[in-house]
C-alpha cells in the first residue's frame, strides 16, 4: 500500500425528508445568502425546490436561483451563475440535482472569487485557491459529486468535456434522501449505477500491490450494485434498494475505496470525449466503453482482472488458463449492462465507428505520449480500444 492522505470534510446527512433542514445546514456552515443551483423543470414540477426555499426562510437564510443544469454541464450557465453570484453578493451555493448540477455549482463556487476566466481551472492553466462554501441536495445516486473534490464541465465551443479536481470545492454538507430518486427513469437509475461500478473499477485496477482492504471495500461496493441495481429497474421505490445505491454513489468516490492504491483513469477520459461529442449519458458512454478497455489491457494483470471475475461475477477460476477466467469476468460484466439497459456498442449509444479520428483527437493526447494509471495508452491503443468500443456484441 502507498502512502496517502484522506481528507473527506463533507457532512453527510442521510434520510427521509432530510432535505427539509437546508436552511440550518446553510447556517451551520457560515452561510446566509445562497444561490440554489438546479437543473430541469422537475425539480420544481415535484415540490422540491419550494420545500428546499421554505427550508431556507424557515432559518432566515436570503437566497436567489438559477435552472437549467442540463447533462454533461456546459460553461455557459457556469458563467451566469459566477455573475449572478457577485451581483447578489452570494456567500453559499446550494446545488439541488445530481452530478451535473453538482459539478456546475462547483465551477460557479471557484469561478466566483476568481479574477480569471473559470475555464482556466479546467483547461489547466490556473489551480483553485479559493471558492464559495456548496452545500447540496442529491437527487440521482450516479457521480458521487456530493462528496467528491472533482468537476466536470463542457466547453460549448469545441464541446470539450474536461474536468478538475480540489479540496476546496468539495461540499461542506451533503443531503441524502433516497425517496428523492424514487421517480428516476429506469434508463437514468441504469445510468447512474454504472457510473457508480466505473468509479469502483478505475481504482480496482491498480498496480500497487498489498491492498487488500481496499480491494474488499471495492468488491463489496460491486457486489452492492450488483445485487440492488436489478431491484429498483423492477420496483423504483424500493426504499431500501434505493438508500444502498445512494450511498454506495458517494463511497465509490469520495475515495474512501481508492486511498494507498495508484488509480487508473483512461475510461473516463475516453467516455468524456464520446459524450462531449455526442452529448449522451456519461453512464451509457462508461458502459460502451469500460468493457472495451478491460479487453484490451486485461493482459497486463491478468490475476488482478481473474481476481475480479471470482470475487465479483462469481466465475469459477481456470487454473489451467486464467486468462479465460478473466475474459469470462468482463463478459458477465457486459451482460450485466446490457440486462440493465445500458448500450454496449456505438450503435447502441449512438455514436459513429467513423468519427474514431475524431474522438482521437478531441482526446489531445501528444504523438508519443501515454495516459493512464494502470496501463499507460498511447494514441494507438486508444484508437484500438474505440474500435472495440465500436463493434462490441453480447457474449453468451
Amino acid at each position: 500500500m502507498d502512502n496517502f492522505t484522506f481528507y473527506s470534510p463533507t457532512e453527510f446527512v442521510f434520510g427521509k425528508e432530510t432535505e427539509n433542514d437546508c436552511g440550518r445546514y446553510i447556517l451551520k456552515h457560515g452561510g446566509s445568502k445562497a444561490l440554489i443551483h438546479y437543473g430541469s423543470g422537475s425539480a420544481v414540477r415535484s415540490g422540491l425546490i419550494s420545500r428546499v426555499q421554505a427550508s431556507l426562510e424557515k432559518y432566515g437564510v436570503q437566497y436567489v436561483t438559477l435552472g437549467g443544469v442540463k447533462p454533461n454541464p456546459r460553461d455557459t450557465l457556469v458563467y451566469e451563475g459566477i455573475e449572478l453570484c457577485r451581483k447578489e453578493h452570494v456567500d453559499f451555493i446550494l446545488s439541488v440535482g445530481g452530478g451535473s448540477c453538482i459539478d456546475s455549482s462547483k465551477a460557479i463556487a471557484a469561478g466566483a472569487l476568481y479574477d480569471g476566466d473559470f475555464w482556466d481551472f479546467y483547461s489547466g492553466k490556473s489551480r483553485i485557491e479559493r471558492a464559495l462554501p456548496i452545500g447540496t441536495v442529491l437527487t440521482i445516486a450516479a457521480a458521487g459529486s456530493e462528496g467528491s473534490g472533482s468537476s466536470v464541465i463542457t466547453k460549448e465551443d469545441g464541446m470539450l468535456k474536461r474536468s478538475t479536481g480540489s479540496d476546496l470545492i468539495r461540499p461542506r454538507f451533503s443531503v441524502l434522501d433516497p425517496e428523492l430518486t424514487f421517480t428516476l427513469p429506469a434508463y437514468q437509475t441504469a445510468c447512474g449505477a454504472t457510473d457508480i461500478m466505473a468509479h469502483v473499477f478505475e481504482r480496482y485496477f491498480t498496480n500497487t500491490k498489498e491492498v487488500e482492504i481496499t480491494d474488499r471495500l471495492c468488491e463489496a461496493v460491486l457486489l452492492t450494485m450488483i445485487k440492488e441495481t436489478p431491484r429498483v429497474i423492477k420496483q423504483p421505490d424500493d426504499y431500501g434498494a434505493r438508500a444502498n445505491i445512494m450511498w454506495a454513489g458517494t463511497v465509490a468516490h469520495n475515495d474512501i475505496v481508492g486511498v494507498g492504491r495508484s488509480q487508473d483513469w483512461n475510461s473516463h477520459g475516453l467516455e468524456h470525449e464520446l459524450s462531449g461529442l455526442y452529448d449522451c449519458a456519461h453512464g451509457a458512454g462508461l458502459a460502451v466503453i469500460m468493457p472495451a478497455w478491460m479487453e484490451y489491457v486485461y493482459k497486463h494483470d491478468v490475476m488482478r482482472f481473474v481476481k475480479a471475475a471470482v470475487r465479483v461475477w462469481g466465475c469459477d477460476p481456470d487454473f489451467d488458463d486464467p486468462e479465460q477466467t478473466a475474459l469470462e469476468g468482463i463478459k458477465r460484466f457486459r451482460r450485466f449492462l446490457h440486462s440493465i439497459g445500458m448500450p454496449i456498442n456505438f450503435a447502441e449509444l449512438g455514436a459513429k465507428k467513423e468519427d474514431i479520428p475524431v474522438l482521437v483527437k478531441k482526446y489531445g493526447l501528444a504523438d508519443g505520449g501515454t495516459t493512464g494509471g494502470f496501463m499507460p495508452l498511447n494514441n494507438e491503443d486508444i484508437t484500438n480500444i474505440y474500435t472495440i468500443a465500436a463493434n462490441a456484441e453480447i457474449e453468451l
